[in-house]
């Protein structure tokens, strides 16, 4: 983050909020010359800090209505049970996330499904085969209040 100057927070900002916009205009809204623009786009892509440009999806309009919140405690913490767990839950599709916690769970796995049964499935033929888990926890949202893949970006 030292690396990164103004102009180039502001075009990982704009960028992360509207990633088809054109070089043009992004170069228009940081005062820069388009070629200077692009060459710090491509900087930003060469050292890793862009990692990739996605379409985000409506999960309703795709038929992925339920967000569930699993929290999963292994049976122990072996790096060979870690692995194992890890390996696995990264192969199930409908995985969005998967985070090693600190606190009463073990992995907090964000999955969505199109319903109840749905998810029901996925927990009885995906979730509980996973190796090592001892526990299994869910929580349904109810409703997305707000979604954001922008991070903050302050000024250095």
């Amino acid at each position: 983050m030292n690396d990164l100057d103004t102009l180039d927070l502001k075009i990982l900002d704009l960028l992360q909020r509207k990633g088809r916009m054109s070089n043009a205009d992004i170069a228009d809204r940081v005062n820069l010359s388009p070629s200077a623009c692009h060459r710090r786009i491509q900087r930003l892509e060469r050292d890793g800090i862009i990692r990739d440009y996605v379409a985000m999806l409506d999960s309703r309009a795709v038929g992925k209505a339920s967000t569930v919140f699993v929290e999963i405690t292994l049976s122990g913490q072996a790096d060979e049970v870690l692995e194992a767990f890890e390996r696995e839950v990264a192969r199930i599709p409908n995985v969005l996330e998967c985070h090693l916690m600190a606190g009463t769970a073990d992995y907090l796995l964000k999955v969505v499904a199109s319903d109840t049964d749905d998810f029901a499935r996925i927990h009885r033929q995906r979730l509980a085969r996973l190796p090592g888990v001892a526990q299994m926890h869910s929580s349904f949202a109810l409703r997305t209040v707000f979604k954001t893949t922008a991070l903050p970006l302050e000024e250095i």
